[in-house]
């Protein structure tokens, strides 16, 4: 067993983190890579398709703002493990999946599980890190979410081309549930606020000190909206980037996996990291630091995400999403960081539960969104249009940043 007290635990804290990140979103993300089977099979349309990804999202955004009561209230190490299990097993239930609605059902159960994780898991990295570290930390475990995208995407294309879609759901399925073993063993409960000067004392906060500090605060809406647009692009390239390779470049249903996560998250793994080391050495001169840091990842790119939707050449594609992902992990690395700035400790996890269940919310109707406008306008300006968003969002964290550097 684990010992909490080591010098090197807490970054043992983010390894095992990372690991449960890992299957966080690999699991989200393995139905994206077989729609082109599943349509076939089950005979669905884009629409319905889109629905199936939505139904994930739709669920976790309802359940992110009571994740985020219980995380402030109960033994986040207790929620952590439960939701891993859970999410997993819908995971692994989606491979029996015979029609529409069962699909759709899966998926939902699915992202219920999975909004248990994040506000539990920032809530804990934060108390095993200080602000010296926070962003570091914080970066690392963000570059779980590429990993996981990449082997969800890229092993769910493989195995479904070998052994028909159903196949990936059982192995991620399955693959989870023995993560949580590792989780029960050697994943100790900080005590709160033990990173602060100031640790957290008393009951959990009540609903209406949340509705002052989080719901009332400007400058954390100002990041809410931010990663509400920010994760609504994010959204229309995980659900639809693996089917506009495989219809507009004819590629097999493996290489699309794999082309449409790889180069973009492997980049942004180079991009989270950056960004959290920078954010934490500029934080020392400048407190707007990390929104300053999340409004150039998103500035730096609207270029290529514009050049990604329209380009008919397959290296300047893969150009183009390398370069994206890698200033889309600028503004992934201090997310939660950013946001833990502008909020008491004592309501860390519901601010967490908040942003995240808002932020998916409007996410969550990207798939369908985009699969009706492609039908008027073609996938390839969707695509495109996604990079005027971005420009809106840089300039809400432009003044983010503005206040945070005069506070």
């Amino acid at each position: 067993m684990a010992r909490a007290g080591f010098a090197a635990y807490p970054w043992l804290v983010v390894a095992l983190l990372w690991t449960v990140c890992f299957f966080n979103y690999a699991d989200r993300q393995v139905v994206f890579s077989v729609f082109p089977l599943i349509k076939r099979e089950i005979g669905l349309s884009d629409i319905e398709l889109g629905v199936v990804g939505g139904s994930f999202m739709w669920a976790y955004a309802l359940f992110g703002p009571v994740a985020g009561w219980l995380g402030d209230r109960f033994p986040r190490k207790g929620l952590i493990l439960g939701a891993l299990v859970f999410w997993s097993a819908c995971t692994a239930a989606t491979a029996i999946a015979q029609n529409f609605w069962q699909l759709t059902l899966c998926r939902a159960l699915g992202g219920l599980g999975e909004a248990f994780y994040f506000p539990a898991a920032m809530s804990l990295i934060g108390d095993y890190h200080t602000r010296a570290t926070r962003s570091r930390a914080m970066s690392l475990h963000q570059s779980g979410v590429y990993a996981g995208t990449i082997a969800g995407g890229a092993l769910a294309g493989w195995t479904a081309q070998a052994y028909g879609w159903r196949s990936a759901f059982w192995w991620f399925g399955g693959a989870g549930i023995a993560v949580a073993l590792a989780i029960l063993l050697w994943l100790r409960e900080p005590k709160r606020g033990m990173a602060e000067s100031e640790p957290a004392a008393g009951p959990a906060p009540a609903s209406r000190q949340i509705a002052r500090d989080v719901l009332a605060n400007r400058h954390a809406w100002l990041l809410i909206v931010a990663f509400m647009g920010a994760n609504f692009v994010a959204v229309v390239f995980l659900s639809w980037m693996p089917s506009f390779l495989y219809r507009k470049f004819s590629m097999t249903l493996a290489m699309a996996g794999w082309s449409a996560t790889a180069y973009l998250q492997l980049a942004s793994v180079m991009g989270v990291l950056s960004g959290g080391v920078a954010a934490d050495r500029l934080f020392r001169r400048y407190a707007g630091a990390r929104p300053a840091i999340q409004c150039l990842g998103l500035l730096c790119g609207v270029p290529f995400l514009f050049l990604t939707g329209w380009t008919l050449s397959v290296p300047v594609l893969v150009a183009a999403m390398a370069c994206f992902g890698y200033f889309k992990g600028l503004y992934d690395a201090n997310i939660f960081a950013s946001l833990y700035e502008v909020v008491p400790v004592e309501v860390r996890a519901a601010a967490a539960g908040i942003l995240n269940s808002l932020g998916w919310l409007g996410a969550g109707f990207a798939p369908v969104i985009v699969a009706r406008a492609s039908e008027w306008i073609g996938m390839s300006a969707c695509i495109s249009a996604t990079s005027v968003i971005y420009l809106v969002c840089a300039s809400l964290l432009w003044r983010a940043a503005a206040a945070a550097g005069r506070s």
